[in-house]
């Protein structure tokens, strides 16, 4: 009978826990699986740690899981009918002070072919022309977007275009179609890094959007199925921290990518800002017979993201639509998934008899500091209001590549998570070992008595470390090709 206790106990953890888990933000909610193209994925806020950038902050927002390089032939261009959002906030007040909004514009060029003394339309997205440059005229489709920055509240603030030299209109490289089609793609999406002029800083940006390979790292089939690790659950607990593949290796991801100076994104001497990311669609939609739709009324957002994985394994599958449409100054209602958090009782069930006992301190106030208001000397703002949201300290120096900690804070690397996010920081083995303690180990918010695993090296068994990545701006490395022949 206990036995039989434990697996229904795990299977009914499993329902509500894992099939929206550690897949940072890959289709988490139910809503946004119908809306991909609206879906965001992974957040990214660090200091620069290129050579000579190390003043400015790099913003990283990533859309549209789970890409398939091979995906044509239309590929993963952006939604022209989605508004696609930057939040910042400098004050510690929950609330936007700074956003910087992306919308996308697809042009056809109706590029054809003479097929019997007849002009054809052509049915590819490329046309047989060399992809070596901004707009070239091998492309059939031209993909470009906007940046607009909005001081105060996003609907009603004061409003004014980001810009480069050539204007207030910018191209995004086509996705990574293959070495026929794109001979060096690589050169070629380079040329889309724009140096842009933000309103009301004095110091040039730099601005880029378009493909690249996924940068999250994840055992993502093994996780689904109860945390079906190859490994003893003992060695997983413990030693398996390079042993299983990445599920999202062979993925592409859309990244929009903002590096503005710290100066220009902080307010009041408080060098802590927070982030996050979301995506709206209109109200309205129209369907025509004729094909395609009609787009009208007020935007409605669909999609959220700061800190990762919090839709994921600590909101409630009931509410992760509603956490989607939510602001963080609307935080309190999600409170209690933070203070008494499913998850750890989870892991507890599937692996107690290897010692992963999980924390007894309720409400759970390390997790409260982790998530929703910072660690004080660390990343907390002054005047801070409880909210989940990505918090970067701007005042503490980048860490060259090559000697960031893959483990961030919690191994004495204070330049990343959850100081911020850098793209190396393998925030699964973190999130996992603070939800199971490791705070209380280091004595914030409970002590060690409180977690009997806080010290376990808790892993999902899929390893990231900053070598997965450039030491320059865009940072994410260049995506996969959809065709493998050179």
């Amino acid at each position: 009978m206990a036995t039989l206790l434990k697996s229904a106990l795990a299977l009914a953890f499993a329902a509500a826990a894992l099939p929206q888990a550690m897949a940072s933000s890959h289709r988490e909610a139910p809503f946004i699986t119908k809306n991909p193209k609206a879906d965001a994925t992974d957040f990214y806020m660090f200091r620069s740690y290129e050579p000579g950038r190390e003043q400015f902050v790099t913003l990283i927002a990533n859309y549209q899981p789970l890409q398939e390089p091979y995906g044509g032939p239309n590929y993963f261009m952006m939604d022209p009918d989605a508004l696609y959002e930057i939040h910042i906030d400098n004050n510690g007040d929950a609330r936007e002070d700074l956003t910087f909004q992306f919308r996308f514009t697809n042009t056809n060029k109706n590029s054809t072919f003479t097929v019997g003394g007849q002009k054809v339309s052509i049915p590819l997205i490329i046309n047989g022309g060399p992809i070596d440059d901004v707009n070239p005229a091998g492309l059939n489709v031209r993909e470009t977007y906007s940046v607009t920055m909005v001081r105060g509240d996003r609907r009603g603030g004061q409003r004014a275009a980001v810009t480069h030299a050539g204007g207030a209109v910018f191209d995004k490289p086509v996705d990574n179609i293959g070495a026929k089609s794109i001979p060096n793609y690589a050169a070629y999406a380079a040329k889309h890094v724009y140096t842009v002029n933000i309103p009301g800083c004095s110091v040039p940006a730099r601005v880029f959007v378009g493909q690249r390979k996924d940068p999250f790292v994840v055992n993502l089939g093994e996780t689904f199925d109860l945390i079906n690790i190859k490994a003893p659950a003992v060695e997983f607990l413990a030693n398996a921290e390079k042993n299983a593949r990445d599920d999202l290796g062979d993925a592409n991801v859309t990244s929009l990518e903002m590096e503005i100076a710290a100066s220009c994104l902080t307010a009041g001497g408080d060098p802590v800002i927070g982030a996050w990311t979301t995506a709206s669609l209109r109200q309205g939609r129209l369907l025509s017979p004729l094909g395609g739709s009609r787009e009208g009324g007020a935007w409605t957002q669909v999609s959220r993201l700061g800190m990762p994985l919090v839709n994921e394994v600590v909101i409630g599958l009931k509410d992760k639509d509603r956490f989607n449409h939510s602001k963080p100054s609307g935080d309190a209602q999600f409170a209690s998934y933070v203070t008494n958090p499913a998850l750890p009782a989870l892991v507890e069930v599937l692996f107690g008899n290897a010692g992963a006992k999980a924390p007894t301190n309720f409400p759970r106030n390390d997790l409260v500091t982790a998530f929703l208001t910072g660690v004080p000397g660390l990343n907390q703002p002054r005047n801070v209001k409880a909210s989940e949201m990505l918090r970067l300290n701007t005042s503490i120096p980048a860490v060259p590549m090559g000697a960031q900690k893959r483990l961030g804070v919690i191994d004495g690397d204070n330049a990343g998570f959850p100081n911020g996010r850098r793209p190396g920081d393998d925030v699964v083995d973190i999130e996992l070992r603070v939800a199971m303690g490791k705070l209380c180990t280091l004595n914030i918010g409970c002590a060690p008595s409180d977690a009997p695993a806080g010290a376990i090296r808790f892993t999902d068994g899929a390893y990231i470390d900053d070598s997965f990545f450039t030491a320059g701006f865009p940072y994410l490395k260049t995506p996969l090709a959809g065709s493998p022949q050179q």
